[in-house]
């Protein structure tokens, strides 16, 4: 990595909304805060419910644990300094500081894709081999399964990372961005990155695609199981085991696939800066609040722990 390229320019301009009205802005900010406290608040929640009761230590819940950590930590690549820009007018971050941000974005994205892929393997084992669930997904097999979907980040964010950095910036140093993502801080680049972008491209249908293919090749397989069922009780069972998940994926890859599999002349800046706050911000968000409402075990260890926590028989 070629660190003489930095001496060009030795920090970055974050755009984000600074092009809306100030009182816009503050609204922003109170928005985006109060969505990062029930983030956290939610995947916290989430977290400690399912450690807390031994009617959840079941794979399923185990996998969940792991979205929700990883949800907060992702969030928290994103969010504080976006709430900086919009209340103190500082758009500035540093060479370092940006590609902080950008590898453990790049870290937290492909693991959050490949453990959504790691939880729909688990639900078609759960619903379409039942007898050997048991079996299949011991507590080692969880552990390695989670342990390889946290990996996955490491390479894709070291190399990507990296090598966008080892390019020469020389100016403008305007990231067209709320973040520091590749595309806004690639077009900065005043080399040819035509190489870089075609291992981009294979980086993305690796980490975004192929999880989702596996994803959709899962479901359509439960999907099939479900609808040979013989009593519409087992399907309902059945189904309401993988729902929660299923608006999960639906959420979070409908964003990740406009963002990065669209060409970009058709996609202007602030349809992007759109597109992202979806899965970097409002997903994180959702997810507590999918798994909370549409889950009865959840609902009903929720109760429970609220039930021990207040020393009480009845809420």
């Amino acid at each position: 990595m070629d660190w003489g390229n930095w001496s060009i320019v030795n920090e970055f301009v974050l755009v984000s909304f600074t092009a809306l009205h100030p009182e816009l802005q503050i609204l922003l900010f109170l928005l985006f805060l109060f969505i990062y406290f029930v983030t956290f608040m939610g995947n916290v929640l989430i977290i400690l419910v399912t450690t807390a009761d031994s009617a959840l230590h079941s794979p399923m819940y185990f996998f969940l644990r792991n979205l929700s950590f990883l949800e907060i930590s992702f969030n928290m690549v994103i969010v504080p300094k976006m709430l900086s820009t919009l209340l103190t007018k500082n758009t500035t971050i540093s060479f370092v500081g940006c590609a902080t941000q950008m590898y453990f974005f790049f870290f937290f994205g492909a693991a959050e894709c490949c453990l959504l892929a790691t939880m729909a393997y688990d639900r078609y084992v759960a619903i379409c081999n039942p007898l050997r669930y048991p079996v299949i997904m011991d507590q080692q097999a969880c552990v390695q399964l989670a342990a390889a979907s946290w990996f996955s980040g490491f390479p894709v964010a070291t190399v990507q990372t990296s090598w966008i950095f080892s390019f020469p910036f020389c100016g403008p140093n305007k990231v067209n961005h709320f973040f520091c993502d590749s595309p806004p801080v690639i077009a900065l680049v005043c080399a040819d990155t035509s190489l870089f972008e075609l291992e981009a491209l294979t980086a993305t249908i690796l980490f975004i695609l192929f999880p989702f293919l596996l994803i959709l090749g899962s479901y359509v397989r439960i999907l099939s199981t479900i609808f040979r069922m013989p009593s519409a009780e087992g399907k309902q069972k059945a189904f309401s085991t993988c729902s929660s998940h299923l608006v999960v994926v639906s959420l979070f890859y409908s964003t990740a696939i406009l963002t990065y599999f669209r060409h970009r002349s058709n996609t202007s800046p602030e349809t992007k800066k759109l597109l992202s706050l979806f899965y970097t911000v409002v997903t994180p968000m959702l997810n507590p609040i999918i798994y909370s409402l549409r889950n009865s075990e959840v609902k009903a260890a929720l109760h429970r722990t609220l039930r021990k926590a207040l020393g009480a028989q009845k809420l």
